[in-house]
C-alpha cells in the first residue's frame, strides 16, 4: 500500500507519518516551502521522514507569500497573547486545499489512494480547512476531478486525527515511539529554532502536554 503523506515537520504531521507506518504504509512525504517565517520545519520534515522511514521525501516551493494575507506568510506579528475565538491571522488562506490538490496530483502519478494529512478538529488554531467538512467535501471532488478517480480507483483523504485532543494525539505517537524532540510547531522560532513559548502552537502543544503528564523534550 502507497500513500502520500503530508509532513511540515509538526507534532501533529510527524504522528500521522507514524500511523501510516504502523499501517503497513509505503509512505511518500510532502512538505511546502510556501514562505513561512518558520522555516524551521522544512528541516525538520526532512529529518522526521528518514528517521520514521518514508520512501522518498519532496519539497514543493509554492511561495504563498506572494498573497501574503497571513501573519506566517506576510508582515504581520505573529499573536502571543493566548488562544482566542475566531479564525486567528496565522491561518494562510485555502492553504491546505492548496496542499491536499498537490499531494492529489503526486498520489495519482504512484498510483497511491490514500493521502494522510494531520488535521485536528479539537484542539486547533480554529481553521476552517481542518474541518470534517471541508476534509469529506475534498475527498468527494478529488474522486470527480482525476482519471483514477472516475476509472473507479477511489481516493481517501485519510485524517485520523480529526477527533482527537493534543494529549491523545501524543501520547498516540509516544506509544508508536515518536521522538518529538525532532519536531517543530512554533509559529515564531528564533533563528536557531528555539520555540517562542507563546504563539497559538506553542500553547496548544504545551497544553497537551501537560494533560498528557508528560514532558515536552523541547520545553525551555
Amino acid at each position: 500500500m502507497k500513500a502520500v503523506v503530508l509532513l511540515s515537520g509538526g507534532l501533529d504531521s510527524t504522528t500521522v507519518l507514524a500511523i501510516a507506518r504502523s499501517e503497513g504504509y509505503e509512505c511518500h512525504t510532502l512538505a511546502f516551502d510556501y514562505g513561512q517565517r518558520h522555516r524551521i520545519e522544512l528541516d525538520r520534515a526532512r529529518v522526521v521522514s528518514s528517521r520514521l522511514g518514508a520512501v522518498r521525501h519532496v519539497t514543493v516551493r509554492l511561495d504563498l507569500s506572494a498573497f501574503g494575507g497571513s501573519a506566517l506568510t506576510d508582515d504581520i506579528d505573529v499573536p502571543k497573547d493566548g488562544v482566542g475565538e475566531g479564525i486567528p491571522v496565522t491561518y494562510v488562506p485555502a492553504r491546505n486545499t492548496v496542499f491536499l490538490s498537490v499531494a492529489l496530483g503526486w498520489a495519482e502519478v504512484l498510483g497511491a489512494r490514500d493521502i494522510f494529512i494531520g488535521v485536528n478538529a479539537l484542539d486547533y488554531s480554529g481553521y476552517p480547512d481542518c474541518r470534517p467538512e471541508f476534509i469529506e467535501a475534498f475527498e468527494q471532488m478529488a474522486n470527480l476531478a482525476t482519471k483514477a478517480g472516475v476509472e473507479g480507483k477511489r481516493f481517501r483523504v485519510r485524517t485520523p486525527l480529526i477527533e482527537m485532543t493534543k494529549a491523545q494525539i501524543i501520547r498516540t505517537g509516544q506509544e508508536l515511539g515518536v521522538d518529538y524532540g525532532l519536531t517543530s510547531s512554533c509559529y515564531d522560532p528564533s533563528i536557531d529554532g528555539t520555540p517562542c513559548g507563546a504563539c497559538d502552537s506553542c500553547r496548544l502543544r504545551a497544553k497537551g502536554f501537560a494533560e498528557a503528564g508528560l514532558v515536552d523534550p523541547l520545553a525551555r
